[in-house]
C-alpha cells in the first residue's frame, strides 16, 4: 500500500465485484434491482434456495418462513411437530424473549428490505436520472414508487409486529450514524403518509393503477392502509374511530375497482397456478420453481402442510413428498362446526387417522388434522414441479379482496362511516356465498353479524396467510383469557399469558447496537 500510495491505484473502485456506482449507469438495471427487493421476502440468498445467503441468520431460512412462524405458530391455528429441530418451542407456547431466533431473523430480514429499498431510491432522484432518456426517467419514477411501498409494507410489518423500531430512510447516513427510533405512532404516521403519497392522483410519486403481477400498484396501497387504519387502535394505543371511517374509505377503493371480484373457486386462490387469480390476490410473495426456488412462501406451507407419517398422499397435493411440519388446532377447525358434513368449501382439512384436539403432547401428528388448503398442483390437477428438488410453484398471497370485504365490515362494527349496516353485511355474505358455492344457507343474518362473527369469519377465510396474530391481538384475545386454545402458554388445556407477549421484542443485538431503542415489556 505504501509503495502504490503516489498513484492513483487507490482510488479506484474494486474490480472484483459490482458495486453501486457501476448498477445505477444503466439504466434497465433499475428493473433489476427493483425485483431484488420484491424477491428478499421469498428468497435467502443469490443461488437456488437460498444458496449464497444475503444474511447470515440464525435458523438459515428465508423471511416469509419467518414471518409465517410470527403470524400463526402461537395462534389458534398452527400446531408445530418439529418444535425443538425448528426452535418453535418459545413461539409454540407464547413463552419467547428477546433472544428468540425466529425473532431476531425476521426482525433482520425486514431491515434487510428496508436497507434495499433505501439504497435504491438514494439512486432515484431526478438529478441523477436525468442522465437517461425521457422514457427510461419514467419507467425509474414508476419504480421509485414500488420501493417506496415495499419500504412502507416492510415497515408496517415492523409496526405490527415489535411496535418499534429505527428511523432509517434513504437520507440516512450507511455509516457512523446511531438512528433515532420510531415508536408506534411515529411509525404509524410514517407509513400513512407513505402510501397516501403512492395513492395521490395526478403526481409523480403515485403507483400506477393496475401493474404486473406481484407488484405493486394502487389498490395494493389502499389496501394496506385499510390494514393499518383497522388496527390504530392497537398500533397508537387509543381508539380515534375517525381511523376506521378511514378504514371503510380505503376498502372502497379497492371494491369500487371493477378489475377485481372474487374468485369463484376459493381452492384456486392456493394452487400452482394461483398467480392468474390477480382479480382477488391484490399482492403475493412470488414463487416458481424454475426462477424462483424457495423453501419458504408457498412451498413451506404446501410441503408443511402434508403429513409424512399419515395415509396423506403427497401426489394429491403436487408433491413428491410431504414435511409433517405442522397441522391445525381444534378450535380453528371447530369454526366450521362437523368438516365432514358442513358446506363451507373452505373447510380444507385432511382427517383420516387424525384426531381433531390433542389429548397430550402438541407434537404428536396423528393429534390435530392437516391442512390442504395449499396445493402445488395446477388448474388441470397436474404437479407444477418436483418438490423435492425445486420446491413448489405457488404463490403465497399477503393480500386478498376478500379480507378487504371483511375490514371493511368490521371498521363499520368498530364505528366507521361511509357504509351502511346492509352494505356491511352485504360485504360478508358475498365472501360467505363464495364459500358456499352460492347457497344461500351460507349467508347470515343481521342478529349474527357481529365484531364476535367477524373474528371468527376471518379466521375460516384467512386461516394459513400469516393475519391471525394480528386479528388476535387486535380483539384483545392473544394473551387473554377472553379466548382459550389448546397448549396457549404451554399447557394442555391453556391458559393466559402476559399481555408483553402482543408485542415481539426487539433483539438483543441490535439494543447494543443502538441505545435509542429499548424493550421496557421485556
Amino acid at each position: 500500500m505504501m509503495l502504490g500510495s503516489c498513484t492513483d491505484d487507490l482510488n479506484q473502485m474494486p474490480v472484483t465485484e459490482t458495486t453501486s456506482n457501476d448498477v445505477y449507469t444503466d439504466a434497465a438495471n433499475y428493473r433489476s434491482v427493483l425485483a431484488k427487493i420484491y424477491a428478499s421476502y421469498v428468497l435467502a440468498g443469490q443461488g437456488q434456495g437460498g444458496d449464497n445467503g444475503d444474511l447470515t441468520t440464525i435458523n438459515g431460512q428465508d423471511f416469509s418462513r419467518g414471518y409465517f412462524n410470527l403470524q400463526e405458530a402461537a395462534t389458534d391455528e398452527v400446531a408445530n411437530t418439529w418444535l425443538s429441530g425448528n426452535n418453535l418451542v418459545d413461539l409454540t407456547y407464547i413463552n419467547w424473549s428477546s433472544k428468540d431466533s425466529w425473532v431476531s431473523d425476521s426482525y433482520y430480514w425486514l431491515f434487510f428490505n428496508i436497507s434495499l429499498c433505501n439504497e435504491f431510491l438514494r439512486h432515484c432522484p431526478d438529478e441523477e436520472i436525468a442522465k437517461f432518456s425521457s422514457i427510461e426517467q419514467d419507467e425509474i419514477r414508476a419504480y421509485r414508487s414500488e420501493a417506496r411501498f415495499m419500504r412502507a409494507f416492510s415497515y408496517w410489518m415492523v409496526l405490527d409486529l415489535y411496535r418499534q423500531g429505527p428511523k432509517v430512510d434513504e437520507t440516512t447516513p450507511v455509516t457512523g450514524f446511531v438512528p433515532e427510533a420510531y415508536d408506534g405512532p411515529a411509525l404509524f404516521d410514517f407509513i400513512e403518509s407513505e402510501l397516501k403519497a403512492l395513492v395521490a392522483e395526478g403526481t409523480t410519486t403515485a403507483l400506477p393503477e393496475s401493474n404486473e403481477y406481484g407488484r405493486a400498484s394502487k389498490p395494493t396501497a389502499w389496501a394496506l392502509l385499510a390494514r393499518l387504519y383497522l388496527n390504530s387502535a392497537v398500533y397508537r394505543g387509543n381508539t380515534d374511530v375517525r381511523y376506521y371511517t378511514e378504514c371503510i374509505t380505503a376498502c372502497h377503493k379497492v371494491i369500487s375497482n371493477p378489475a377485481f371480484y372474487l374468485e369463484p373457486d376459493y381452492a384456486k386462490l392456493f394452487n400452482a397456478d394461483n398467480h392468474k387469480r390477480s382479480h382477488e390476490i391484490l399482492f403475493a410473495m412470488v414463487c416458481d420453481a424454475t426462477t424462483s426456488v424457495t423453501w419458504g412462501g408457498g412451498t413451506y406451507l404446501v410441503c408443511g402442510s402434508c403429513g409424512n407419517s399419515s395415509t396423506q398422499d403427497p401426489a394429491k397435493y403436487g408433491l413428491t413428498n410431504g414435511w409433517g411440519m405442522f397441522r391445525a388446532r381444534g378450535e380453528i377447525v371447530e369454526k366450521f362446526g362437523d368438516v365432514s358434513a358442513t358446506s363451507d368449501s373452505r373447510a380444507m382439512f385432511y382427517t383420516d387417522g387424525q384426531t381433531q384436539y390433542f389429548t397430550g403432547a402438541i407434537d404428536n401428528q396423528s393429534e390435530g388434522y392437516f391442512f390442504e388448503k395449499f396445493s402445488n398442483l395446477t388448474d388441470d390437477g397436474v404437479a407444477a414441479s418436483n418438490s423435492t428438488a425445486t420446491g413448489c410453484s405457488t404463490d403465497y398471497p399477503m393480500l386478498r379482496l376478500a379480507d378487504v370485504y371483511l375490514m371493511a365490515a368490521e371498521a363499520f362494527l368498530r364505528g366507521g362511516a361511509g357504509i351502511s349496516r346492509t352494505e356491511a353485511l352485504e360485504l360478508v355474505n358475498k365472501v360467505r356465498m363464495r364459500a358456499y358455492h352460492n347457497d344461500e344457507s351460507g349467508k347470515i343474518s343481521d342478529s349474527d353479524f357481529s365484531l364476535d362473527f367477524i373474528l371468527d369469519e376471518r379466521g375460516r377465510e384467512l386461516y394459513l396467510e400469516s393475519i391471525r396474530r394480528t386479528d388476535l391481538v387486535r380483539f384483545d384475545k392473544f394473551t387473554t383469557d377472553s379466548y382459550i386454545w389448546q397448549w396457549k402458554g404451554g399447557v394442555l388445556d391453556g391458559r393466559a399469558v402476559n399481555a408483553r407477549y402482543d408485542i415481539y421484542p426487539i433483539p438483543d443485538t441490535d439494543l447494543t447496537a443502538n441505545p435509542n431503542l429499548k424493550n421496557p415489556l421485556y
